[in-house]
């Protein structure tokens, strides 16, 4: 048996036969990331059971069986994955179940489907998708090829005690197939061309501003996207390494940008793809990259579907994903394949995990990766602490002695192509938003100490105070490699003077510069921002401001307590609900639209609404002419937070980040609610409700009444 982190249990049939279920059993809970549930290891009980019996015909053949296997990069694991006779069979257990639903029959089918379009060595090979349903009583008789012609089998259905002869039948059927690559278990992630064709229709036939960004001035992206795409010809040329660090404010396009230079330095004006030129889009921003996936896929599905194609929805969202992707998957499979434990604080590939590719080298298929929210990348001390617990997305992945920082790990990772490689990191200024999270300065110093055969190209903007608390000049002193380029800036049009204008003002606000109600001054008449105390007045200001299928939604930070008393309640973290939140329409109660549930900084940033009511709690607050931070201690009072050690000045940091984010999230207007608090008193002479004293919010509302803010 090998130790691939990429599944929990792989052996040829011989030795899986030979072994007690209980120690195959014991290998996939120690090696699970986390404390597998009751429910998890009687499945797997189950489905070792059914293996060993299942097998026995094979038991001399040089078959593998694979538990828990994780389709590189796209966050999937299959039950159990088959290689026999050179075909390889995805199994789908459900355990207990006596008919065959269709949505299980689709999850299979997916499996199939991404092992084909994602998997290198798996694209030529007859790949089966079978749906086990334990207590079924039937099995398929009719085996036959998909009519699209990709070597996948229509998935077939068994019970338990079908599943022996079935996989006869396909082995009978299909008695010619080739042997399968023994890396197979290591293949590295590549999209076949078919892929990124359908991504690249997808992506062109949906307008990503009405997703992104309303308000990106297209002059001004289009000359950072062609300066961008030069700083990859250039690289190429030369067969170099670069990295382009681009700025610009909320509104101004950054994420635009980003899928932009995805898709044309993928086609670079062909029809099809340029083999061997790809590039993707990276966030570690879990609920953006859903709701950019859901939203692209549901348009397409939409259009094919008033078209009269027949399409799947997860077809289009497997497009999607060829271009749209999270960070930490792709951070993730370049970890499965370093040597472990690291020596001497070095990293280096581990050949017996990685499959060397002629050009890549061990590197990923993409030359140019593209990092959305680069200043959201983790610090060494948390990625270590994380690594050393065990775990990256599903598999029990250990390295106890990290060395470096995500911002140096992912230039490590382009570093390991051979020929020459791009780094395209979008940054906002001041959004570092939870603990941990490292600004763009480690990617400097990282630049600086290590990579410095990198060519920099850098945002002159990133000078500014909210990068890297302005030291960004003093940290690049010294490196001669660096360029410094306007056109790295997204400035916007007169078009566009709210996002620049609107940024201005919520910078001067959170930094208590007496420009503020100057500047709100100018804007006011474009883009209202009102002030109420009361839930309910603002519900309604929002409900009378919003037109056809605008969006409005309410906006707390995840530090906020004391919410509950005025009817909201927190969107509860996860990428589903985000989904739910941003694109379901108002027939649906999980919309934002209900104002209902109110999303945090971490659901939204990167994502925009037309109307916003932010809920300011008692969590910061203006008192004697400062910013004042607190946490809500035991469920039962606040407790300030005084900024005696550096982790406490890091978390007020980023409590003040999260109201700059949220202060940005309207395209349109705002309403800010700070609570009047409750100021009654029992019977007894003692206060109702302490947690909610009307001194809480008090200097709050008249500090902001002071800008300028109109009252409701």
């Amino acid at each position: 048996m090998s130790k691939s982190p990429r599944c929990l249990y792989d052996s040829d049939i011989k030795s899986f036969l030979n072994k007690e279920k209980e120690t195959v059993l014991g290998i996939l809970c120690e090696r699970y990331h986390g404390d597998a549930l009751t429910t998890t290891r009687d499945a797997w009980m189950k489905e070792i059971e059914v293996m060993q019996t299942t097998l026995l015909p094979w038991a001399d053949t040089d078959g593998l069986i694979i538990f828990e296997y994780d389709i590189p990069r796209l966050g999937k694991r299959i039950d159990v994955v088959l290689l026999l006779n050179g075909i390889i069979f995805c199994l789908e257990f459900k355990a207990g179940q006596s008919s065959i639903l269709e949505g299980d029959l689709d999850q299979v089918l997916d499996y199939a489907l991404d092992l084909k379009n994602f998997h290198k060595l798996s694209q030529d090979a007859l790949i089966v998708p079978i749906l086990i349903a334990t207590k079924y009583s039937k099995t398929s008789s009719l085996i036959q090829s998909s009519v699209y012609d990709d070597r996948v089998v229509n998935p077939l259905v068994t019970g338990e005690t079908g599943i022996s002869g079935l996989l006869n039948d396909v082995l009978s059927q299909y008695p010619n197939e080739q042997s399968i690559d023994a890396n197979w278990i290591i293949s590295p992630y590549a999209p076949t061309p078919t892929i990124i064709e359908a991504a690249r229709t997808l992506y062109e036939s949906h307008s990503v501003e009405d997703i992104t960004r309303h308000e990106a001035d297209k002059v001004a992206t289009d000359q950072t996207i062609a300066y961008i795409l030069d700083v990859i010809h250039k690289s190429k040329a030369n067969r170099e390494k670069s990295i382009c660090f681009v700025t610009g404010v909320p509104g101004a396009g950054k994420t635009l940008v980003g899928l932009d230079v995805a898709v044309k330095q993928t086609y670079q004006g062909s029809d099809t793809p340029i083999e061997d030129e790809g590039a993707v889009y990276l966030s570690g921003n879990g609920p953006l990259v859903a709701v950019l996936n859901e939203a692209l896929a549901r348009d397409n599905y939409q259009k094919c579907k008033d078209r009269g194609e027949k399409k799947k929805l997860t077809d289009s969202k497997r497009e999607v994903s060829k271009f749209i992707q999270i960070i930490h998957r792709y951070r993730d499979n370049m970890l499965a394949k370093i040597k472990n434990p690291v020596e001497n604080g070095v990293l280096e590939i581990d050949p017996e995990k990685a499959m060397r590719m002629e050009e890549a080298g061990y590197g990923e298929v993409e030359h140019v990766a593209i990092f959305d929210e680069a200043q959201r990348s983790w610090t060494h001390e948390r990625l270590a602490a994380y690594l050393k617990r065990g775990g990256t997305y599903g598999n029990k992945l250990k390295v106890p002695n990290f060395p470096v920082s995500e911002a140096s790990f992912l230039i490590w990772s382009l570093d390991q192509r051979e020929d020459w490689a791009t780094i395209i990191c979008l940054v906002g200024g001041g959004q570092e938003i939870n603990t941990g999270e490292a600004g763009i300065s480690e990617w400097i110093k990282a630049l600086n100490e290590t990579y410095t055969h990198w060519k920099v190209y850098i945002s002159p903007q990133l000078t500014e105070p909210e990068y890297a608390e302005g030291k960004v000049n003093e940290l690049l002193a010294a490196n001669p490699n660096v360029t410094y380029a306007e056109n790295l800036h997204l400035g916007v049009s007169l078009r566009s003077y709210r996002a620049e204008k609107l940024s201005s003002f919520v910078h001067a606000l959170l930094a208590l510069d007496d420009n503020a109600a100057s500047i709100y001054a100018e804007i006011k008449d474009r883009y209202p921002i009102v002030l109420t105390r009361d839930m309910e007045k603002a519900r309604r200001w929002l409900h009378d401001k919003v037109r056809g299928s605008e969006r409005t939604g309410v906006l707390i930070t995840k530090e906020s307590a004391r919410y509950k008393p005025l009817g909201v309640h927190v969107l509860v973290s996860d990428d589903e609900n985000a989904v739910h939140w941003f694109l379901d329409d108002k027939t649906d109660t999980r919309s934002s639209n209900y104002l209902e549930d109110a999303a945090t900084e971490i659901q939204v940033q990167g994502l925009e609404l037309d109307y916003t009511c932010l809920l300011w709690d008692a969590d910061m607050r203006y008192e004697n002419g400062e910013w004042k931070y607190y946490t809500f201690s035991k469920s039962s009072k606040w407790k300030e937070l005084i900024p005696d050690t550096e982790s406490k000045q890091d978390r007020m940091k980023y409590m003040l980040n999260a109201y700059r984010v949220l202060l940005t999230r309207a395209r349109a207007g705002m309403i800010i609610c700070v609570p009047e608090g409750n100021s009654h008193k029992t019977k007894n002479g003692f206060w109702e409700d302490s947690t909610r004293l009307p001194e809480f919010y008090d200097g709050t509302y008249e500090y902001l009444k002071s800008l300028g803010l109109d009252e409701l």
